[in-house]
């Protein structure tokens, strides 16, 4: 057993020939992660996040692509 449960939440193409993935992981200690996973060819750049920075990040990049969802 791992100890963790790993949800997939998004999978998308970015430029330059990146793959980005996107999990929600639940560790046995209740802990929430989201786990974001940047594939380059064959280099993998993994970086799991609490869910505060979670939020903090996503706003950030809500407000730099101007949605305007984001105050």
């Amino acid at each position: 057993m791992s100890g963790e449960t790993v949800t997939p939440l998004e999978r998308f193409p970015a430029p330059w020939n990146k793959e980005v993935t996107l999990q929600a992981v639940l560790h046995d200690s209740g802990l929430r992660m989201l786990r974001i996973r940047i594939k380059e060819g064959t280099r993998f750049t993994v970086m799991d996040v609490d869910e505060d920075t979670a939020r903090r990040w996503g706003r950030a990049m809500v407000d730099w692509a101007g949605d305007g969802a984001a105050g």
